[in-house]
């Protein structure tokens, strides 16, 4: 056994941090543009419409599903250096297109689809970031690790509106560079600064970054990656097959968790407006401050679940994450009588009342309200008549939205890390680029089905039967790993090499 030098753990660590700020600068990219990219769309081109804006959102994680098996495959049999700086520089080109996309004269709005969707494709590299650290720490660190992976990554998004908004204060227009006709304003400044991080990120990449590999134990052993290493002898702790069953059981685990959170992330909006007849404006301030506070909490839950894990183990903390995510919808259902306010097509806006459960945030309104010169038409607030639903269902009071949020913003988070720990554990000492691959595709996928599912149900039948669903596939996913529970163990101690 090769006992590991100072010198080698230090350098496996400053590996592991640039990994980490990877993660982080592949979130920000994905955020830093998201609430700009509606109004820099009409402003690009005017015949873009609301479904359209579905697909550019969309269009990012089809390129992250698409890219990450290719990444993590590349990863598995050559330096895990050429797929981090290859996907980091599409990123950095994606950003760049993005900031010309208002240039050409017309289908300015494919431009803007291409370069969103290359920036996913550039994020595909989180594939290879997760299975370094697989492999790069041992049974004993890799909660850790894997927690502090994802801290980065939900920094990275909580981040990115916050960068936003700074970069607001440049205004529409901005500073027009004619030579290379470049305008610098505040739709094109946050990603011009996303492509100089990952320039930033690549020389780092280059710079610091080694290929390390050590055993469940923590003992240095070989790797495929080394550069001009004859490959010949793996370690013999990698004898033995993976659990296929628990793998499977994951990536849907992993889908499951990632849909349900993407489907809160997207009703926020209609839903606010639709139940306290809140503005546009009021619904994308208050839903921006909710959704940061939720950052921060999940931020401060991936610090705890570190040393709670060592107590427990990950199996039951997976399995108090799903619960408490059950409790955060079930609690959204409509139960009160009282009915949401109706917008109605024909009447003047101004004679329906306000609700009285954000009394408190009255102020803010009357400030904005008295700013609206005379001639200025109100815009129409409260469930509109169209969704049939607003006449029978009752309102969700926002005691109960706030309260979901904040259980919603605990058990996500612990689901998140527990599922990427348990996973890179069962896949033992293997090389772990294309099974992780999977994992961050499948997590793709469930971000473009569930917005695609709010739209339609919720749209059509309502908050009670969106959310009455999305308990029920909570519920099953609870049954799975109830089904699975044994086999979630690490791969060294399914073999009896360690004990659990």
């Amino acid at each position: 056994d090769v006992v590991e030098t100072q010198e080698h753990y230090k350098s496996r660590w400053r590996s592991i941090w640039i990994m980490y700020l990877t993660m982080f600068l592949s979130s920000v990219g994905f955020s830093i543009v998201i609430m700009s990219v509606w109004p820099y769309l009409q402003k690009i081109d005017p015949t873009a419409d609301a479904s359209f804006l579905g697909w550019i959102i969309a269009s990012y994680s089809i390129g992250q599903m698409v890219a990450s098996p290719l990444f993590g495959l590349w990863s598995n049999y050559r330096p895990r250096r050429e797929p981090l700086v290859v996907s980091t520089a599409i990123s950095v080109a994606a950003n760049c297109l993005y900031a010309y996309v208002h240039v050409p004269h017309s289908h300015n709005k494919y431009y803007m689809l291409t370069a969103r969707a290359l920036v996913g494709f550039g994020a595909g590299n989180v594939a290879v970031v997760r299975s370094y650290i697989a492999g790069a720490t041992s049974l004993t660190e890799r909660t850790s690790a894997m927690a502090n992976t994802s801290a980065c990554q939900a920094v990275g998004f909580i981040l990115g509106p916050v960068f936003q908004t700074c970069f607001t204060l440049i205004g529409e227009e901005g500073i027009t560079w004619k030579l290379v006709h470049l305008q610098l304003n505040m739709y094109t400044a946050p990603v011009l600064f996303g492509a100089l991080l990952g320039v930033i990120n690549i020389i780092l990449i280059f710079a610091i970054f080694r290929e390390h590999r050590v055993d469940d134990m923590g003992r240095q052993c070989k790797s495929v990656n080394f550069e001009g290493e004859e490959s010949g002898v793996l370690d013999q702790d990698a004898e033995g097959n993976v659990d296929h069953v628990a793998v499977v059981a994951i990536n849907f685990l992993f889908f499951v968790i990632l849909f349900v959170f993407a489907v809160f992330e997207t009703i926020a909006t209609p839903l606010t407006m639709d139940m306290y007849s809140w503005t546009r404006k009021e619904a994308v301030f208050y839903n921006g401050i909710i959704l940061s506070v939720v950052g921060i909490e999940s931020v401060i839950v991936f610090l705890v679940v570190k040393t709670l894990s060592k107590k427990t183990g990950e199996r039951a903390i997976l399995h108090g994450g799903l619960l408490i995510v059950l409790v955060g919808f079930f609690i959204l259902l409509p139960w009160g009588k009282k009915l949401p306010n109706i917008q109605w097509q024909e009447i003047k806006n101004n004679s329906i009342p306000r609700t009285t459960s954000t009394e408190m945030l009255m102020p803010f309104w009357s400030l904005q309200a008295t700013q609206l010169p005379s001639n200025h038409t109100v815009e129409p607030v409260g469930c509109p008549v169209t969704q049939s639903w607003c006449l029978n269902t009752p309102m969700i009071y926002l005691a109960q939205y706030i309260s979901s949020d904040i259980l919603i913003g605990l058990g996500y988070p612990v689901c998140n890390v527990m599922s990427y720990t348990l996973y890179s554990k069962i896949l033992g000492p293997k090389p772990q680029g294309v099974y992780m691959g999977w994992l961050t595709a499948s997590g793709s996928g469930a971000r473009i089905l569930g917005p695609v599912f709010v739209s339609q149900i919720y749209t059509h039948l309502g908050p009670r039967w969106a959310f009455s669903l999305i308990c029920g596939v909570v519920v099953v996913s609870l049954l799975l790993l109830e089904i699975v529970y044994k086999r979630l163990i690490a791969f060294s101690v399914r073999y009896g090499r360690m004990q659990e």
